[in-house]
């Protein structure tokens, strides 16, 4: 199992739940979420910048 950091930018949803729900789809395609945080808002670009800590098997 590795453990990775990234960031992503995720586009500003109509509702809180909405964008918690695009995050962590985001998210799950890298890996297994451990942590994540928004870190950062652009309102005139209408994105928020994620950093999180995931997991992913190892390939062989």
């Amino acid at each position: 199992m590795t453990t990775h950091f990234i960031t992503a930018e995720i586009d500003v949803q109509e509702s809180p739940q909405k964008l918690h729900q695009e995050i962590e789809a985001e998210l799950e395609k890298r890996g297994e979420p451990l942590r994540w945080a928004i870190t950062n808002v652009d309102e005139e670009q209408q994105k928020v910048r994620v950093e999180a800590v995931v997991t992913s098997e190892e390939k062989s």
